[in-house]
């Protein structure tokens, strides 16, 4: 493709060098370009519905196609469409804009393998098919007989290209591959959580797919995660990834980077040009809603964040696998009721307020939560209602980045509870790592704690060993905070204020 270029003129390159992707066609002296990718898969399937994070999907795909983008992996939720763009739409319009390419398919088993290879025959075989592409034939009944067919193989008539699926650990002997097409190695969590088959996976990855590849070969992963240590996350340890955020990553990207995009079920960062939604909106409301997400959320929050979220996490790696015990009633002997509360520090952070109240023994016995990202001026009046109803006589509130404003505002709305607020100067990681055994030893939570705050619960179990690759630690702080206070372990750093 020559030089490489900007992604604010690739629009117009693209046009420049499409007539040449496939042989030239004149109709009354105008030439005729391919489609896009977006109007050849609504020409072809004109019952797809396509979402917004379907164009920018698409588009990918297009570049990809076009050979913009080498190596590019996808996570993203089930039944959201990434392997009809990927899997059946992708390889139909490759084989259009170059009849003579090479496209492998490779799935977790041969016969969806095969699936996806019919469906693409099938595309290629329709009338809309060959209006676009008339060049692009395969055989019809048993014509041409010197032209290969089958579940598995197909060949363009004319030409040097084809398709061929094959199941994970497939041979591929033999066979030039020019573009490869991953979808979904793993078939569900206990394939992906047996070391055996991801090793396999690995090996096949190194010794089949690789070893048939050439300079120009291109190479699409896209999965839904089920495992720290599937392909995804091993690649991504071993090369280097360029996160799609905004279009002008691509100009990041180097010939042996990845591209990589994970779209999530629920919107947790920042909104960005690729993906554009608010924090919480569901990635196709129409298909799984937010409601529905949050249900599955609160049936398994750490399964939640690996399939649906594209953030897996090692159990052996869970600073609180073991689990927290929990309590149905609250004992007779509480000897005092208090909170902690941690403001929000950044601006997607999380303000993490927890009531508690502690027995003769010492047992911290969580009541009430807020945990929330919403702006103070609202939380002010949440933390202080649950202060309230809850009978809390004191609350801790840490003044770290506009903690003493918001401690000031909670005083004022609830006046019999004694509010103080500090400064925590600690290291956060060596506090979070070094209290978790306690942690887990000193606090219970209600039974039906996972269903009452689904984003504590999911935060704080899959919180990770790996201080760093944690995306959120407010959960983890709070309860550490809660510890360190109820054991009288005051860091030297903290400065404590209080006020009435």
């Amino acid at each position: 493709m020559g030089e490489k270029k900007g992604i604010s003129d690739f629009d117009q390159w693209l046009n420049s060098v499409q007539p040449i992707l496939i042989e030239e066609s004149q109709e009354d002296g105008v030439l005729k370009l391919p489609p896009s990718f977006a109007e050849f898969a609504q020409s072809v399937y004109p019952f797809l519905e396509v979402q917004p994070f379907h164009e920018n999907y698409y588009r990918l795909l297009e570049y990809f196609a076009t050979g913009r983008i080498r190596k590019l992996m996808v996570s993203m939720p089930p039944q959201h469409g990434k392997s009809v763009g990927a899997s059946t739409l992708l390889p139909a319009y490759m084989l259009g804009l170059n009849p003579d390419a090479r496209i492998a398919i490779a799935s977790y088993s041969a016969s969806l393998a095969n699936k996806f290879n019919r469906r693409v025959q099938r595309i290629i075989e329709s009338k809309e098919y060959g209006e676009l592409f008339p060049d692009s034939r395969i055989k019809s009944g048993g014509k041409p007989p010197q032209y290969l067919r089958t579940a598995d193989e197909v060949e363009i008539v004319g030409h040097d290209g084809g398709l061929l699926s094959v199941g994970r650990e497939g041979s591929l002997t033999g066979n030039r591959v020019d573009c490869f097409i991953l979808d979904d190695l793993y078939k569900d969590a206990m394939e992906a959580n047996s070391p055996h088959i991801r090793e396999n996976c690995w090996e096949w990855y190194t010794s089949v797919v690789r070893t048939r590849m050439h300079n120009e070969s291109r190479e699409l992963i896209v999965f839904t995660r089920w495992h720290e240590e599937d392909l995804i996350g091993v690649l991504r340890s071993r090369e280097r990834c360029v996160d799609l955020k905004q279009w002008s990553d691509l100009d990041r990207v180097g010939r042996d980077d990845w591209l990589s995009i994970n779209l999530e079920a629920l919107k947790s960062g920042e909104p960005c040009e690729v993906d554009p939604r608010r924090v919480g909106e569901a990635l196709w409301e129409e298909r799984q809603s937010r409601e529905l997400l949050e249900a599955k959320r609160r049936l398994d929050p750490v399964r939640f964040e690996c399939m649906y979220q594209g953030r897996p996490s090692l159990q052996g790696g869970l600073l609180y696998g073991a689990g927290f015990a929990t309590y149905d009633v609250l004992p007779r002997d509480i000897v005092r009721r208090a909170n902690y509360t941690d403001t929000a520090d950044m601006g997607d952070d999380y303000l993490c307020s927890i009531s508690y109240a502690v027995d003769s023994d010492g047992v911290i016995y969580v009541v009430d939560v807020v945990y929330s990202r919403e702006p103070m001026e609202v939380t002010e009046g949440l933390v202080a209602d649950m202060l309230q109803r809850n009978d809390v006589r004191s609350a801790a509130i840490e003044s770290n980045n506009g903690g003493r404003g918001f401690a000031r505002a909670v005083q004022k709305l609830v006046s019999r509870v004694r509010v103080e607020w500090f400064h925590q100067g600690a290291n956060k990681e060596a506090r979070i790592l070094s209290n978790s055994a306690t942690v887990l030893q000193m606090m219970r939570f209600p039974q039906d704690w996972a269903a009452r705050w689904p984003e504590l619960y999911s935060h704080l179990m899959t919180y990770r060993r790996d201080f760093r690759s944690n995306r959120w630690h407010d959960a983890a702080d709070v309860v550490t905070g809660i510890v360190e206070r109820e054991n009288s372990y005051i860091p030297s750093k903290i400065v404590k204020v209080k006020f009435s």
